[in-house]
């Protein structure tokens, strides 16, 4: 965290007028945990635990985490060095023969593809040729492989790399004059944004753009409807974190209106982004509810999403991983540790990235005096220590 965490804590309780021991008994955080952070013993609580004691201050998570705060890094970001040098520096125009964008989009929808099946290895092997290539190709094309090669970034949790090549990319779809391709990269943007708590930032960002590219929904596109429906979920998706939970609900049930307006989930991925559609909005309520601590929501709202969807890395993996935890919540570990070695099965170099999978493993064997063959697997996995 940012600054330091325990005067935050403690100038936001006084002037509630809270005792230590009444937050803990409004948070649910134990009396001893808030006096050493506000003694400065300890500042590395849980994002969890911040926000349940932001819940017991009645006040923003912001409030507490600061303007500035710090974000993971990826633990093995090796296989995306060539990658990374492509992004710092730029290969110039190709004026003589320059790729065919129809080449360039066809290699690109290959990356794509690559990309939602976890297949990393592959990815990182054909990322930097692309890259190179986008400085040779149209503006609207150009976005859309920094946007893609953006999404990689923060997947893997290479924040710094990330920014630089959103930016890019909202650059070149700016210069398009399609709100739709600027709105599209906005999205990935607000992804960023969250990664990197700055809440505040990603309200703002998707509150605009949202208003800017609104659809009529009785005669919108898919396309139309994909985009403003998940610049309202990315809207939602901060406002539960920062304790806004109404304000999350009213961005949600207008994201709701969209997908219904689409009706269906589709099976292509729409102009490189992601899947939208009924199914991903249940998935995304799924995910409020464990953010608001509402374990037994999330398990009956996840009864509701429809069956059979192909895993992705961008909603069905995020998930289980929801479901996951409204399972370890409810004091439910074994079908939590099922989902994780699915997972595991489904999505391995998806889920070594994931922060959450070695949060909801180390809540799982923390009180363990033994484990089972499959949890050492998962622990030696995402490189728990145990």
């Amino acid at each position: 965290m940012s600054g330091d965490l325990g005067q935050r804590l403690q100038s936001v309780r006084k002037r509630r007028g809270l005792t230590q021991r009444e937050l803990a008994a409004g948070s649910g955080v134990s009396v001893s945990f808030i006096r050493k952070i506000e003694q400065g013993e300890r500042d590395d609580a849980r994002i969890e635990t911040l926000r349940r004691l932001a819940v017991g201050l009645g006040c923003p998570l912001t409030a507490l985490i600061g303007s500035e705060p710090e974000a993971p890094e990826s633990r093995n970001g090796e296989i995306w060095a060539e990658t990374r040098r492509a992004i710092e520096t730029p290969r110039a125009p190709l004026l003589d023969e320059p790729p065919a964008d129809d080449a360039v989009a066809q290699s690109l929808t290959a990356a794509v593809r690559l990309y939602h099946d976890n297949n990393y290895e592959e990815l990182a092997l054909v990322l930097p040729e692309l890259v190179a290539d986008s400085n040779s190709v149209s503006p609207r094309l150009r976005a859309r492989i920094l946007q893609l090669t953006g999404s990689v970034m923060v997947q893997t949790r290479q924040l710094r790399t990330a920014r630089t090549v959103l930016e890019r990319a909202l650059t070149s779809a700016e210069s398009t004059d399609n709100a739709l391709d600027a709105a599209s990269v906005v999205v990935t943007l607000c992804w960023l944004l969250l990664v990197e708590r700055r809440f505040q930032q990603v309200d703002e960002l998707a509150i605009h753009w949202a208003d800017r590219i609104e659809p009529r929904i009785s005669t919108a596109s898919e396309r139309e409807l994909s985009t403003w429906g998940w610049l309202l979920m990315r809207g939602s998706a901060a406002a539960i974190r920062d304790n806004r939970p109404d304000d999350a609900t009213g961005m949600m049930r207008l994201a709701q209106a969209a997908a219904v307006a689409i009706t269906r989930e589709p099976t292509e991925y729409q102009d490189y982004w992601t899947l939208f559609g009924p199914a991903t909005v249940a998935m995304k309520r799924v995910e409020n509810a464990v953010i608001d601590d509402r374990p037994d929501l999330a398990i009956r709202l996840a009864r509701q999403v429809p069956t059979g969807l192909r895993p992705t890395s961008d909603n069905r993996n995020r998930h289980l991983l929801d479901v996951a935890q409204a399972h370890l919540d409810l004091h439910r570990p074994d079908p939590a540790l099922d989902i994780l070695l699915q997972l595991s099965r489904e999505a391995r170099p998806w889920l070594i990235e994931q922060r959450l999978a070695k949060d909801l493993l180390a809540r799982l064997i923390g009180k363990r005096r033994t484990l089972t063959p499959d949890m050492r697997s998962l622990a030696d996995l995402i490189h728990l220590e145990y």
